[in-house]
C-alpha cells in the first residue's frame, strides 16, 4: 500500500488529507489549505457573464477570470484576481510536492466612499475565488464559502485504513508542524491531541470536561468501530443522499429532486448508480492490472538482459583480450625472427671485417719484413754481390706496393645495416582494428534504386521514394535514408524505415541537399545508391534539380530534367514576391511559403477542417497543434482568424520546437515561445515565464499575426494589423514551427503566403 501514499497526500501542504473537499475538477484539497489560498474578489468586477446565463451560485463551474496574478504581473495569475493597483507584489510559492500555489490574499483596507451629500458608503461587495492548484482551473464561491464543497469522505476513509495499517505511532492532529505523538483521543471531538495541544485546545472545563478522553490505541478501536458518518447534501444539511443525478454526476437528496436545480434532470438510484460505478472502476483496472502485470514481465526481462549483458561482457571482454594476446604473439614471434636476421648481418659485417682485418695484419708483416730485408740489402759495400740480387729485390718491392694498391685499404663491409622495417602498413592495419558484424556479402540487399519522377521539393520539405533493383534476389528488411546539412558537410541518417518514401520537413529554404539511400537486412548493409540533389525553394514555388553521378548516362538526365519539369508545372503555386526594406537603397527577398497545420504531430483532441488550415479541439484543456513547415533562417509571417470564441478563454498563438509539449498551454515548457490572449490583454510566456502585459484582446473575428525575423532573430506578435505589445523575443535560432494551443472554446483558420506587414517593415526602415 506504500505506492499509493502519494494519492493520499494534500498538493498544498504534502501531508496527508485532513477533511478532504471535493472540488467539481475532481482534485481535492485540505479544508484548511483551501481556507489558506481563497482570493478575495470585488463583486463589482466578477464575470458577469455567469449570472446572465441564468445559473444559480452553486453551479461550481470554471470561471474566466481575469489571468493577471495579484502578486505579480509576470506571473500567470492562474486562480488569483487582479485589478488591485497598490497590490503587494508577493511571488507565488510551492508546496513540498512542486505544485505552484498561491499565498493567502490580503485585502487591502477598505476605503470609505463619500456621497455628494457627505454620507459615507459601505465598502464594495467582496467574492471569494479558489484555484485548483493542480489543474489551475478557477471557482467563484457562493455565500456558503468552503461549506459548500462536498466533503470526501471516501479518501478521508482510505486514509483513516491507510494510517491503521501502519504501524508507527498516532500523531497530534493539531500540531502545525512536525505533528508530535498523540497523548489522548476524544471520544466526542474525534481528535488525536499531543500534551501541549490538548491543554491548549481541549482544557478539562467547562462543556470539554464531559468529554471523554481515551488513550491513543484505544481511541483508534472506538473509531474503527464506529458507524460511518453518512453523508449529508450540501444544499440541504438535514437531508441525507438518497438518489444520483446523471447530468451533473453527483448525489443529491430527495429535497434538491424537489425543488433544487436537479428538479429536471435525469436520476437514478443511488445504490444501483453505487454499483454500476464501482463496477466500471473494477473492469477499469482489470485492464491496468494487466498493464502493470506486463510491466512487471517487462522489468524482470530487462533485469535478466542486465544480467546477460554483463555475461556477455564478461565472455566479450576475454575474448577480445585473447585476440589482442594472439596479436601481441604473433607480433612478438616476428620480433624474434626480426632480431635473427638482424643479428645474423650483424655477425656477417663482423666476420668480413674480422677476416680483412687478419689478412691486411699478415700482408703488412710481410711487407714490414721486405722493407727491413732491402734497408740492410742497401748498407751492404760488396757492388757485386748487391747487383746480383739488386733486379730481384725491385721486383719484389713493385710487386708489393702493386698489391696494395689494388683496393686492399678499403673496407669490405660498411658500418651501416641497409634494414628499413616497413611498420607503416601494421600501424594503419591496427589503427584500423575494429568490430565489424558476420554478415554474408552474397546476402547483403543490393543498393536501391532512387524513383526520380517521385522525388520533388517543396518549400523547405523533400520527398524522395525508392526501390529495390528489379533483378534483386535478396529482400531488404529496411533502408537508411541519409541528407547532408545544405552546406556540403557530413551526411546523417534521417529515416530509417520499412517505408520506401519519405518526405523531409524543416530543410532551410534555397538551399542545396545532397540525399542518398541504402538497404539493410540482417546479413548487412548495401552500398549507398547514388546521390541525388535536391534544391528547397526560394520562395513560394517548388523547384528541384537533381544530378546524379557522372557514370549516369546524358539521356538518362535529359529524361530526368523533362520529367521533374512536368512534374513542377503542377505543383507550383503562383505568389507575388515580398520585400522587406532595410533602407532606401537596399532591399531585401523575403522568402514566402504555404503550410498548413500537421495532423500528424498535433495532440490527439484537435479536430482538423478546411484542409488542415482550420483548428478546434474537442477538450477543455489547452491543446498544441504545429504548422506542417518548420523555419531556421529568413523572414516569414502568417495570421490566425478567431472563428469562434466562446466564454473568454486564452488561446495562444507563437512557435515551437518539434518536441514541444502537446497536453499544455504553449509556452509552458522552454520548447516553446508564445502570446497567450483574452478579450482585454495579452502577455508573453516562455518556460512558463510570463512578461509585458499589454491591453487589447480579442473577440470573434479578429486576426492575430505571428512574424517570425530570422535576420534579426526576433519574434513579433500583432493584432488586427496593430503590433502588440514590444518584440516579444529575441535570439531566437533552430528549427522552429508554427504553433498554437486552444481547446474547445475557440476555433481557428490558418493563412499563410502573406507578405510583410506595414507596421513591420516602417519599423525596419527607421531602425536602418
Amino acid at each position: 500500500m506504500e505506492a499509493m501514499e502519494e494519492e493520499l497526500k494534500c498538493p498544498v501542504c504534502g501531508s496527508f488529507y485532513r477533511e478532504p473537499i471535493l472540488l467539481p475538477c475532481s482534485h481535492s484539497l485540505c479544508l484548511s489549505c483551501a481556507r489558506n489560498i481563497l482570493v478575495h474578489t470585488p463583486d463589482s468586477e466578477s464575470p458577469q457573464s455567469r449570472r446572465a446565463s441564468g445559473l444559480s451560485s452553486s453551479d461550481y463551474d470554471y470561471l474566466d477570470l481575469d489571468k493577471m496574478s495579484l502578486y505579480s504581473e509576470a506571473d500567470s495569475g492562474y486562480g488569483s484576481y487582479g485589478g488591485f493597483a497598490s497590490a503587494p507584489t508577493t511571488p507565488c510559492q510551492k508546496s513540498p510536492n512542486g505544485v505552484r500555489v498561491f499565498p493567502p490574499s490580503m485585502p487591502a483596507p477598505h476605503q470609505p466612499h463619500h456621497h455628494s451629500s457627505g454620507a459615507l458608503l459601505p465598502p464594495a461587495p467582496r467574492h471569494q475565488c479558489l484555484t485548483c492548484p493542480q489543474c489551475h482551473r478557477s471557482l467563484l464561491l457562493d455565500e456558503r464559502g468552503l461549506r459548500g464543497f462536498t466533503k470526501n469522505r471516501v479518501l478521508e476513509g482510505v486514509i483513516e485504513r491507510y494510517q491503521q495499517s501502519k504501524a508507527a505511532a498516532l500523531r497530534c492532529q493539531l500540531c502545525e508542524k512536525s505533528p508530535k505523538e498523540a497523548t489522548v483521543m476524544c471520544e466526542q471531538c474525534d481528535v488525536f491531541y499531543c500534551e501541549p495541544c490538548r491543554l491548549r485546545c481541549h482544557p478539562p472545563r467547562g462543556p470539554l470536561a464531559k468529554h471523554r478522553l481515551l488513550p491513543p490505541a484505544q481511541g483508534r478501536v472506538s473509531r474503527r468501530l464506529s458507524p460511518r458518518k453518512i453523508s449529508t447534501c450540501t444544499d440541504h444539511e438535514l437531508e441525507n443522499h438518497s438518489m444520483y443525478c446523471v447530468q451533473c454526476k453527483t448525489p443529491v437528496c430527495y429535497q434538491c429532486l424537489e425543488e433544487g436545480r436537479h428538479h429536471s434532470h435525469e436520476v437514478k438510484a443511488l445504490g444501483a448508480m453505487w454499483k454500476l460505478h464501482k463496477s466500471q472502476l473494477s473492469q477499469a483496472l482489470n485492464g491496468l492490472s494487466d498493464r502493470a502485470k506486463e510491466a512487471k514481465e517487462f522489468l524482470v526481462q530487462l533485469r535478466n538482459m542486465v544480467q546477460h549483458i554483463q555475461e556477455n561482457s564478461v565472455e566479450f571482454e576475454a575474448c577480445l583480450v585473447a585476440q589482442c594476446d594472439a596479436l601481441i604473439d604473433a607480433l612478438n614471434r616476428r620480433k624474434v625472427q626480426l632480431l635473427a636476421r638482424v643479428n645474423k648481418e650483424h655477425e656477417h659485417k663482423l666476420k668480413v671485417v674480422r677476416d680483412q682485418i687478419s689478412h691486411c695484419t699478415v700482408k703488412l708483416r710481410q711487407t714490414t719484413g721486405l722493407m727491413e730485408y732491402c734497408l740492410e740489402v742497401i748498407k751492404e759495400n760488396d757492388p757485386s754481390g748487391f747487383l746480383q740480387i739488386s733486379d730481384a729485390l725491385i721486383r719484389r718491392v713493385h710487386l708489393t706496393e702493386d698489391q696494395w694498391g689494388k683496393g686492399t685499404l678499403t673496407p669490405r663491409m660498411t658500418t651501416d645495416f641497409d634494414l628499413n622495417l616497413d611498420n607503416g602498413p601494421l600501424l594503419q592495419s591496427i589503427h584500423q582494428l575494429d568490430f565489424v558484424q558476420m554478415k554474408v556479402p552474397s546476402l547483403v540487399p543490393a543498393p536501391p534504386m532512387l524513383q526520380l519522377e517521385e522525388c520533388c521539393t517543396h518549400n523547405n520539405s523533400a520527398t524522395l521514394s525508392w526501390k529495390q533493383p528489379p533483378m534483386s534476389m535478396v529482400q531488404a528488411e529496411g533502408y537508411i535514408l541519409e541528407l547532408d546539412d545544405g552546406n556540403g558537410g557530413q551526411f546523417r541518417e534521417v529515416f530509417v524505415g520499412k517505408e520506401t518514401m519519405c518526405t523531409v520537413d524543416g530543410l532551410h529554404f534555397n538551399s542545396t541537399y545532397n540525399a542518398r539511400v541504402k538497404a539493410f537486412n540482417k546479413a548487412g548493409v548495401s552500398q549507398y545508391s547514388k546521390t541525388l540533389v535536391l534544391q528547397t525553394s526560394e520562395g513560394s514555388f517548388s523547384r528541384m534539380s537533381a544530378n546524379l553521378a557522372a557514370e549516369m548516362s546524358a539521356t538518362l538526365a535529359a529524361e530526368m530534367s523533362a520529367t521533374l519539369a512536368a512534374r513542377l508545372q503542377v505543383s507550383t503555386l503562383p505568389s507575388p514576391l515580398d520585400f522587406l526594406q532595410h533602407s532606401d537603397q537596399e532591399a531585401c527577398v523575403s522568402p514566402v511559403a504555404w503550410f498548413a497545420f500537421d495532423p500528424g504531430s498535433a495532440h490527439s483532441d484537435i479536430i482538423f477542417s478546411n484542409d488542415n488550415l482550420t483548428v478546434t479541439c474537442n477538450s477543455y484543456d489547452d491543446r498544441v497543434v504545429l504548422g506542417k513547415t518548420g523555419f531556421s533562417k529568413g523572414v516569414h509571417y502568417w495570421e490566425l482568424t478567431i472563428d469562434r470564441y466562446d466564454n473568454h478563454p486564452d488561446p495562444a498563438f507563437g512557435v515551437a520546437r518539434i518536441e514541444v509539449m502537446k497536453d499544455v498551454m504553449l509556452g509552458k515548457d522552454d520548447k516553446a515561445w508564445a502570446m497567450y490572449v483574452d478579450n482585454n490583454r495579452s502577455w508573453f510566456m516562455h518556460n512558463n515565464s510570463h512578461t509585458n502585459r499589454t491591453e487589447g484582446g480579442i473577440t470573434k473575428g479578429a486576426t492575430v499575426g505571428v512574424l517570425l525575423d530570422f535576420t534579426r532573430r526576433t519574434l513579433t506578435f500583432s493584432i488586427n494589423e496593430e503590433q502588440q505589445g514590444p518584440v516579444a523575443f529575441e535570439s531566437m535560432e533552430g528549427l522552429l514551427f508554427p504553433a498554437v494551443s486552444l481547446n474547445r472554446n475557440v476555433q481557428v483558420t490558418l493563412h499563410t503566403g502573406l507578405p510583410i506587414p506595414g507596421f513591420y517593415t516602417s519599423r525596419a526602415s527607421i531602425q536602418s
